[in-house]
């Protein structure tokens, strides 16, 4: 009888659509937007897919605004967590360019937001609008006479306004007044920085930062002012690599002279699933917070196939500007008040089920199980169809407290028509979790979902136990049923890796640039975070490796003596801090 009672208890709540999803308090990168597909046919040929970067977000009214490359219109939210998509077109009909506001430019002046693209013609359209939560543009300026590419505008506190911009392996990035009453260029455009990848080992090109092939890029100006001093942001060294990441400049006036910051890259993410956080923007937000967006790499399909990240950022108390990337693409909590550092946001909830055995209904050749939960977003697992019913099972080895879910897809064998932002499309699915696999607990129920949502995050209202996790699917927005990361998130019941033993810094003798890093494996880490700093106190770059003892580091300068420390983590948590080490 009682078993009778619970299957119709259980049946009632599929009939409901009963699910266990909480208010989202939490988020978690890449963020989860409705990304456009790439609308260049020749930069899709190896598979339509989606792609966007170069995101921009400003606080305007009490609410956040993001734009990106080529998304045909943009986003709000009054929170951060939940987005809101504007259909829009910016571009006149006479420009006959696939870019349709690239790489794009905003500014607050009084009560209108501004925006423009990136060009190198002198004919784009400024932009203004007092409410763009809904698609009310009017033309400011119609033919904007700087020519910018990557702009970027700054308006400061005496209501003069700047033009930073510049993307090239050869050229500076320049500097230039803009008029406040025609909203045009005055005076000539000054050269403000250049790289200097000889002395600062970050900026050199490639994936493994060895410059060959081509110079390296500086690119995505923005511009920052806090207490008096302005801070002049750039990307580096080249968008398809792990390590793109911003770097700053500061000085005492708008157009300088600049000093390269002490500490950079600024915002730096070379490891785990998602990887770089470069050309973006630093922006205060709610309660004075300070934030960073950037761009996150795939270059998979396309060398310029990305996402977006958002990372809490702030000034230290000797001016310095940073970014918390460490466990940046686990569960951060989204504040409600000032939060005192940006690491302070991290959950502590933990990646569960990293290359742990996965089951499957089918797998086309090529897309096998694993590359679910391998922690790389430029592998994935796909099934044979986009069928109803075709499922992923992860087991977490052990009966874990589950705490949210990441459900991240991937775009295989997409229909060749999909260029530029699709509306209509959608994903739904169910997702089952099970302590011994044979009886399963409706956890998440998206069939009455009618967004696209390529990279869904679920907190869930209350923490589940199970070992097993089960994804299946309903309906798929776009081509087969493929998952790049299956990633569950909460704490398992065991004991915390220990603390890194034999941890070694051998800095090159020849190129104080690079060092190899080398340490003790444990059997009970997941992983491992390298922080390094130019003080003990200012660790601020970190890198998460996993499944190796030994690491690469080359960001560093030429000229600066830096400080290591390591931790070890796994599904129960982080293991204490290892001794910090000198390398000069």
């Amino acid at each position: 009888m009682k078993t009778s009672y619970l299957t119709w208890i259980f049946a009632i709540c599929l009939a409901l659509g009963f699910s266990n999803i909480s208010a989202q308090n939490t988020y978690c990168n890449p963020m989860n937007l409705d990304y456009g597909f790439t609308p260049i046919p020749n930069f899709s040929e190896a598979g339509r897919h989606r792609a966007t970067a170069d995101p921009v977000i400003s606080y305007f009214k009490n609410k956040y605004y993001l734009f990106s490359t080529n998304q045909w219109g943009y986003w709000w939210s009054h929170d951060m967590l939940t987005w809101n998509f504007v259909s829009r077109r910016f571009l006149q009909a006479y420009h006959k360019v696939y870019d349709e506001l690239c790489a794009p430019a905003t500014f607050v002046m009084g009560d209108s937001l501004y925006v423009i693209g990136s060009t190198y013609a002198k004919d784009f359209t400024l932009w203004s609008s007092h409410s763009p939560e809904t698609d009310t543009w009017k033309e400011s300026v119609h033919a904007f006479k700087a020519g910018a590419w990557d702009p970027a505008f700054f308006v400061d506190d005496d209501g003069r306004i700047y033009l930073y911009h510049g993307s090239s392996n050869f050229y500076p990035m320049y500097g230039q007044e803009i008029d406040r009453r025609t909203l045009q260029p005055i005076g000539e455009r000054m050269d403000l920085i250049r790289l200097n990848d000889e002395l600062h080992g970050w900026e050199r090109f490639g994936e493994y930062q060895d410059n060959t092939f081509l110079k390296p890029f500086m690119e995505g100006a923005w511009m920052n002012k806090y207490k008096g001093k302005y801070y002049l942001q750039y990307g580096a060294p080249g968008t398809e690599f792990s390590a793109y990441g911003d770097g700053v400049y500061t000085a005492d006036k708008p157009m300088g002279p600049f000093t390269y910051q002490a500490h950079n890259p600024f915002s730096f993410k070379p490891g785990g699933f998602t990887r770089g956080a470069g050309h973006g923007a630093t922006f205060e937000g709610q309660y004075g917070n300070w934030w960073h967006v950037s761009t996150i790499t795939i270059a998979v399909k396309n060398s310029f196939e990305r996402r977006l990240g958002l990372w809490p950022s702030t000034f230290d108390k000797e001016g310095i500007l940073y970014t918390e990337t460490a466990y940046g693409d686990y569960p951060y909590r989204m504040p409600t008040s000032k939060f005192d550092k940006p690491a302070d946001l991290f959950t502590g909830w933990m990646l569960l089920n990293y290359n742990k055995p996965v089951k499957v209904s089918s797998s086309l050749a090529g897309y096998g199980a694993n590359y679910a939960v391998d922690e790389q977003m430029k592998t994935y697992w796909s099934a044979k169809t986009s069928q109803k019913g075709e499922f992923i099972q992860s087991d977490l080895g052990e009966i874990s407290t589950v705490k949210a879910i990441q459900i991240n897809y991937a775009d295989q064998d997409v229909d060749s028509s999909f260029l530029g932002k699709i509306p209509g499309i959608y994903h739904q699915y169910r997702v089952y979790g099970s302590k011994d696999g044979k009886k399963w607990q409706l956890m998440i129920d998206k069939l009455k979902n009618r967004k696209d949502v390529p990279h869904d995050y679920v907190e869930l209202a209350k923490p589940v136990e199970a070992r097993y996790i089960k994804l299946v699917n309903e309906h798929m927005a776009v081509g087969k049923f493929a998952i790049s990361g299956l990633r569950v998130f909460g704490k398992g019941h065991g004991q915390l890796a220990k603390e890194v033993k034999d941890f070694v810094v051998l800095r090159g003798e020849h190129d104080k640039r690079s060092a190899w890093l080398k340490w003790r494996h444990d059997p009970q880490a997941t992983g491992y975070v390298v922080y390094a700093g130019i003080a003990p106190d200012k660790l601020y770059t970190s890198v998460q490796v996993f499944g190796a003892n030994e690491y690469y580091f080359k960001s560093m300068d030429k000229d600066k003596t830096y400080y290591f420390q390591m931790e070890a983590f796994n599904e129960n948590g982080i293991g204490k801090r290892g001794a910090i080490i000198k390398s000069e």
